[in-house]
């Protein structure tokens, strides 16, 4: 499945995106360079069973085993302290990340509810393009029963584009359902 989209983008998407972008050299033309997917936890110092929980979501999710992410600085405000775990991320590259990526597209965004497309302003400057969910629930490896508590998920789809124009072109080639 994963050497398809591959293959699908250097034979077809490829020449599209060299036309629509007016590039000469193939080298030139953007491609996905990895997808990075983030569960910020609050709860976490609170509820050490949410951490463990929103690993394994995140095993199942990637197909590879996420990093814990800690606290930098301590903010009294949050009573936070600096070390303490708040989120679990992981990246993905190659042929996981074309495999996550054509199920994101294919199977999960249209499990979302209401779903009308992703918005068009979500891209950073650079061509790469975030997607904030507000619950796990959308995809397919997660079981609706074993949740213990329904949590949000950042994934960042990064581009080797150089402008927004660029980032978008590719994307909406792959498949990505932009809104108008």
């Amino acid at each position: 499945m994963t050497a398809l989209l591959k293959t699908e983008y250097n034979e077809k998407l490829k020449p599209l995106i060299m036309k629509d972008l007016g590039l000469k050299n193939p080298m030139q033309a953007p491609k996905l360079t990895k997808v990075v997917l983030n569960i910020g936890i609050g709860d976490a110092q609170n509820n050490p069973k949410l951490l463990e929980a929103s690993v394994e979501e995140m095993r199942a999710i990637s197909g590879q085993k996420p990093v814990v992410t800690k606290a930098k600085k301590a903010i009294s405000n949050f009573k936070l302290r600096e070390g303490v775990p708040v989120g679990v991320m992981t990246t993905l590259h190659g042929d996981r990340m074309y495999d996550f990526f054509l199920r994101l597209v294919n199977f999960s965004l249209p499990r979302v509810r209401d779903f009308k497309g992703l918005p068009p302003r979500a891209f950073d400057g650079r061509g790469n393009y975030t997607i904030g969910l507000k619950e796990q629930l959308i995809f397919p490896e997660i079981n609706y029963d074993k949740i213990e508590k329904i949590m949000g998920m950042n994934i960042t789809l990064c581009t080797s584009a150089e402008t927004d124009e660029a980032g978008r072109c590719l994307l909406k080639h792959m498949g990505l359902p932009l809104r108008k």
